[in-house]
């Protein structure tokens, strides 16, 4: 019997895996509250608020347990600001202070990823698909929506450019959170959009999940 266990493979690396999955449990639980409970076109409530932040707020203890440094604090501070947008977001008439939220929690995304490598080649993609949205959504908004939306348009892009030079899994999770915000700003402001909430909310998770992911990787050091 003692033989056998010392014959038994010991692999740090599969455990380390196991533990993760085990802490990133309550996201994938709260996520499919939120798609069970929550997709059809509910009135705000407080309960829908607390739904809808809940998946984040297990991202942030998820990261708290599972990491440390000032990467995974900043990312942690940011998903918190996150969770705060989702809450304001719930109320059309608190949208602006939705929109603030977001914008501190990309700054400190911004922040986190760093400005190492600059990869300046992947900001005039960037550039490029970012302004003529901008021009089309600005057609749109009303007069108070112009400077707040614009900030957080220009915010957005910096961080998908430098989530994109980081590598790994952060770059998925800055692109796919363009994508969501990408969305919800046609479904809201230029045209109603078929199943635009699940659309918003899946790329939304995923997107702070990779993001949070990112805190176990080393980012890429190639320098183009």
């Amino acid at each position: 019997m003692d033989t056998r266990k010392e014959r038994l493979p010991r692999n740090p690396h599969l455990s380390a895996q196991l533990h993760l999955g085990r802490c990133l449990s309550p996201f994938f639980l709260t996520c499919a509250a939120y798609f069970l409970l929550w997709i059809p076109e509910d009135p705000p409530s407080r309960v829908g608020a607390l739904v809808k932040c809940l998946p984040v707020l297990c991202l942030a203890g998820f990261l708290r347990t599972c990491s440390g440094g000032t990467y995974s604090s900043l990312l942690q501070v940011a998903l918190l600001f996150s969770s705060c947008g989702d809450v304001f977001l719930i109320w059309p008439e608190a949208f602006l202070y939705g929109v603030f939220a977001f914008t501190i929690a990309h700054l400190l995304y911004i922040w986190a990823f760093g400005l190492t490598p600059l990869q300046p080649g992947l900001l005039l993609p960037v550039v490029l698909t970012s302004l003529p949205f901008s021009g089309l959504l600005l057609l749109h908004l009303s007069p108070d929506m112009v400077l707040p939306l614009t900030a957080y348009v220009l915010v957005l892009a910096i961080m998908l450019w430098r989530g994109l030079a980081r590598g790994g899994s952060a770059r998925w999770g800055a692109l796919l959170f363009t994508i969501s915000d990408t969305v919800l700003a046609c479904n809201t402001f230029i045209h109603p959009l078929p199943h635009s909430r699940l659309v918003v909310m899946t790329t939304y998770y995923a997107a702070q999940f990779l993001i949070s992911l990112s805190a176990f990787q080393s980012p890429r050091l190639k320098i183009n």
